[in-house]
């Protein structure tokens, strides 16, 4: 039976993200601008920015199994409505004069806390109300919200702390989770909520979330090509601004980022609108070629409008690549553990970002010292190497009989009801 689409409940939903996204860009801006101006410490901004990160990858799966025992929406509810007390904390000590270091970190810790609770109720929901047509359409949708940090709320916070303090981004960023609440609860009303997963243990929950991934080769893949591609981004994010700075000024940088992004932006948009109707897996795999291949081009010179060109172009690969991989993944996971699941492929997609931000700095220091061609242009070649690994990597997967055979998953959905029954009776 053809699911009742619900995409005009999921624009609501997407809405309230869509918002939240950019609170949570503002603060991140100004909590960056703010520390750096206080210190003059790059070490002590990537604190920060480690404390937001990790928490949330550690307890992505345990929120995952939670978003699979109880009702998605409210864990949605409690976890952005909590996560506003992190950035509360930071507002009210910022109140009595300068924050330190130390309560800021408790706060972001705090927020980041609570908002692991988010993505995997926010995932398994969208599955809750789409049907299969619709999910590379909200794919490009929800990859639209994720980047409005990068391309609105810089813009924005870089305005507002012109003319006001950093206190004004932390209460506009607390009043969009009231916004996030508002949508969570007009879509809450209309969903039904499974009685069945609440009844099984926690431990249970989770080792059929594990086996969920793992018992099926091919998702467990494109897990896998998801934290490969969350790494060959995190080494264009951290080598870019060493590269462009090597021959320009912080100006030029910025501006030459937000056209960068704006290829993520531009392809979010095409394929929020028209989806990708058809052979997922071998768009997965030109995408990913084109992108490694655009990374190669953006090494190469120190021409600002050849690398704006090509960063662009690599930024606009990652919308369809990542529709294919949630498209893939959602339709051969079975419903009742899309929210188990999720919280597994959220830990595992995201492991890339680790050794990206650990090792690329250090190899292009490296690089440049080894060959006495400075910082700048030692980060180019670790890009460039980057974007030959990962053209080289897309080239298996287009091969590759397990990610083509995905696209056949569709009936995993009624396969496991019946195997469930069947375990149930025995």
């Amino acid at each position: 039976m053809k699911k009742e689409s619900g995409f005009s409940k999921f624009l609501v939903l997407w809405s309230g993200d869509f918002i939240s996204q950019i609170g949570g860009g503002l603060t991140s801006f100004g909590l960056g601008v703010y520390i750096y101006n206080k210190t003059g410490s790059a070490a002590q901004m990537a604190l920060i920015t480690l404390l937001g990160f990790l928490p949330t990858l550690v307890l992505s799966v345990p929120a995952g199994v939670l978003a699979d025992m109880y009702d998605r929406r409210k864990l949605m509810m409690i976890g952005d409505g909590c996560s506003a007390l992190g950035i509360l904390y930071i507002l009210l000590s910022m109140q009595k004069g300068d924050a330190s270091l130390f309560q800021i970190c408790i706060g972001v810790f705090i927020s980041s806390v609570f908002s692991s609770l988010l993505e995997p109720s926010y995932r398994a929901t969208v599955t809750d109300i789409l049907s299969e047509e619709e999910f590379t359409k909200a794919s490009g949708l929800v990859s639209l919200s994720g980047s409005a940090r990068y391309l609105v709320s810089p813009v924005i916070a870089g305005l507002l702390l012109g003319l006001y303090d950093i206190n004004l981004l932390l209460v506009l960023d607390i009043c969009t989770f009231f916004v996030t609440l508002a949508t969570t609860a007009f879509v809450k009303k209309s969903i039904v909520t499974s009685e069945k997963a609440k009844r099984e243990s926690f431990f249970r929950s989770l080792s059929e979330g594990w086996n969920g991934v793992y018992s099926r080769n091919g998702v467990m893949q494109l897990i896998l090509i998801s934290s490969l591609i969350s790494m060959f981004i995190g080494v264009i994010q951290i080598l870019s601004e060493p590269l462009i700075l090597s021959f320009t000024d912080a100006k030029t940088l910025g501006i030459s980022e937000t056209v960068c992004a704006l290829g993520m932006l531009f392809t979010a948009l095409l394929t929020g609108i028209s989806g990708i109707k058809k052979n997922q897996s071998r768009v997965l795999s030109v995408s990913l070629m084109m992108a490694g291949a655009f990374m190669i081009l953006f090494s190469m010179t120190e021409n600002v409008m050849i690398i704006c060109t090509f960063g662009f172009l690599f930024f606009a690969m990652l919308p369809p690549a990542n529709s294919c991989l949630d498209y893939l993944a959602r339709t051969n996971i079975p419903n009742e553990m899309q929210g188990r699941v999720w919280g597994f492929i959220g830990l595992i997609s995201q492991l890339g970002y680790i050794p990206a931000y650990a090792l690329s700095g250090v190899l292009a220091d490296g690089i440049g010292s080894a060959f006495d061609i400075g910082g700048g242009r030692g980060a180019a070649w670790v890009i460039a190497i980057s974007g030959m690994l990962l053209m080289a990597s897309a080239l298996g997967f287009l091969f590759s009989g397990r990610i083509r055979s995905l696209e056949w998953g569709s009936d995993l959905n009624v396969t496991y009801k019946k195997q469930k029954e069947i375990s149930n009776i025995v």
